[in-house]
């Protein structure tokens, strides 16, 4: 329920608006009224709403200049103001003063009804882009720990299950968001990374076949040179050979 401040110095209007907007069978309840701005002012600094309602022509604070104060709170709540056909000049000072909205005197009720919900389908529409908006900073938060943990992680003790563990999700869930969010299977990548790490120490140490298959995380030697030759095109040993004769060229 959306919680709306009513302003205006006649108290018939208050009434009657307070009246239809009950009648509107919308998510808005009334929950104060004030009859000018300095009133209305006093109150909101120590109260949340979502909606203000408030009349431009008013004594001790005018709407105009209560929106100007407003806007100094920095609260969150929207604005609409009223105001009769010749006070249009008032209403432009208003709208650039960041009001949401403004009706005309008198107070039609469709036309309220129409302001109320386009001002409610606004407000659903920002949640909706809020909610998104986090949805989409949590997968993207997630890989990027995800990449951080494999990057400091020996690649012989990386899995899919540690992986999910290190960053609080299950493995189905975080195998889905890796290919949502860098159109690549984990296996795949991880695969890559561990190729790129053997070709490293093939380049760069004597150790044994058997020994760099097991520092890049594959415990059979055959499945590794499988892996290596599928993504290089050549054999680890093959590999390394091509190397040291490239040298001794």
């Amino acid at each position: 329920m959306k919680k709306i401040l009513l302003v205006d110095d006649e108290r018939w209007v208050r009434t009657a608006l307070k009246w239809t907007i009950k009648n509107l069978d919308l998510p808005l309840q009334v929950v104060h009224e004030a009859q000018n701005g300095l009133e209305a002012l006093d109150w909101i600094r120590q109260n949340e709403v979502d909606l203000v309602l408030t009349d431009i022509r008013m004594p001790i604070m005018d709407g105009l200049t209560f929106v100007k104060e407003l806007t100094g709170l920095n609260k969150e709540q929207d604005v609409m103001v009223i105001s009769v056909h010749d006070e249009f000049q008032f209403v432009q000072q208003a709208l650039r003063s960041g009001v949401t909205d403004y009706l005309l005197k008198p107070i039609e009720e469709d036309d309220l009804r129409k302001c109320l919900e386009k001002w409610l389908k606004t407000k659903e529409e920002v949640k909706g882009k809020v909610v998104q908006d986090a949805d989409d900073k949590f997968p993207s938060s997630t890989i990027d720990q995800v990449l951080n943990y494999i990057k400091k992680t020996p690649l012989s003790e990386v899995t899919l299950h540690a992986a999910a563990e290190n960053v609080h999700v299950n493995s189905s869930y975080l195998s889905q968001l890796f290919k949502q969010q860098l159109n690549k299977k984990f296996v795949d990548y991880l695969t890559e990374l561990r190729i790129e790490e053997g070709k490293r120490l093939l380049l760069n140490t004597t150790l044994r076949m058997s020994e760099i298959a097991e520092r890049v995380g594959y415990s059979d030697l055959a499945y590794f040179s499988n892996n290596f030759k599928k993504i290089t095109g050549s054999t680890p040993s093959e590999f390394r050979k091509s190397l040291v004769e490239k040298d001794n060229g």
